[in-house]
């Protein structure tokens, strides 16, 4: 099974490496890399030529998340697509066949993986990825939700169902609802795992958040998010980060993190929302309620974990 992995990318010279190295190690062999770059000044650009990815320019004022995707899908030669953030790598040397293989079932329309952070993550960072990705795959996942930093689809699906342009974030989830409402399913690979590197600023994260309950809001025009649930959702995910920490000792250094992080979090997505109506439950399940590991619970796979040079 051939793919083509579609990376976007701004100034990501510091990350990009690894993942072209990682991408390098997969057993799957026949991959087209293809780089969508929207005007970096650093050495993306070249790092990506060195490893032999064709490249796409997209003019930064151009820029939008579905825009982007959909220019790369358009220079890519394969039917699999593969789609994966520039400052992500793989975990294990199979990433790509694990990903790729729900798509072997007609009726599933996109697969995406597992995302940890590394060890430098804020600690509530983490707990994010735990909560959103669970170590228990799921073929046959009842909602939309997916994530396009470690994704793939089909491009005969995609050639009926381009990526909505004019989105502020969320692209995936948007085309992952469209294509449920045309009768196919959504499968979750625990082990398609990579590793997803976000060193934000409190704003940073601010922005993410509120740019994604945007387009929430958009694609779900009953939902509201008060600030009532802002302050309750917010506490009851400080509570449930210092609980966990405190289990893992890792509560000293990041008590701080922890409560700018999901302060920004919620502030950012109470922002995003500002009208009245419901929430989409199975949704607001799975996007804001804490759900913190407990220490111990790994999967441990017999895959050998690739050994990164850079």
């Amino acid at each position: 099974m051939r793919c083509s992995i579609v990376i976007r990318a701004y100034n990501e010279a510091m990350h990009l490496p690894r993942l072209l190295e990682g991408i390098s190690q997969q057993t799957l062999t026949g991959v087209e890399v293809i780089l969508v770059d929207s005007g970096s000044t650093d050495d993306t650009v070249k790092i990506a030529l060195s490893f032999g990815a064709k490249i796409v320019h997209i003019k930064p004022e151009d820029f939008t998340f579905g825009r982007s995707l959909n220019m790369g899908i358009g220079a890519a030669v394969h039917e699999y697509l593969v789609f994966a953030s520039a400052h992500v790598y793989p975990v294990y040397p199979d990433w790509l066949e694990r990903l790729l293989e729900p798509l072997a079932d007609s009726q599933i329309a996109v697969s995406y993986g597992k995302q940890r952070g590394p060890d430098t993550a804020r600690f509530s960072e983490q707990q994010v990825y735990y909560q959103w990705y669970p170590e228990k795959s799921d073929f046959c996942q009842l909602s939309p939700f997916c994530n396009n930093a470690n994704a793939a689809i089909r491009r005969s699906l995609w050639e009926k169902n381009p990526y909505d342009e004019g989105l502020t974030g969320l692209e995936d989830l948007a085309w992952a609802k469209r294509v449920i409402e045309q009768g196919y399913s959504v499968a979750y690979v625990a082990e398609a795992e990579i590793i997803h590197v976000h060193n934000e600023t409190p704003t940073g994260v601010l922005n993410r958040y509120r740019r994604e309950a945007m387009t929430f809001k958009r694609l779900y025009p009953e939902a509201n998010f008060s600030l009532y649930d802002l302050v309750r959702l917010a506490f009851s995910n400080i509570l449930s980060d210092l609980w966990n920490a405190c289990l893992q000792g890792r509560l000293l250094g990041n008590v701080l993190s922890i409560f700018w992080f999901r302060g920004m979090q919620f502030y950012g997505t109470w922002l995003g929302y500002r009208h009245p109506g419901l929430v989409n439950a199975q949704l607001r399940e799975t996007f804001y309620y804490p759900r913190g590991r407990q220490p111990g619970k790994f999967t441990r796979r017999s895959v050998e974990p690739i050994r990164y040079n850079h």
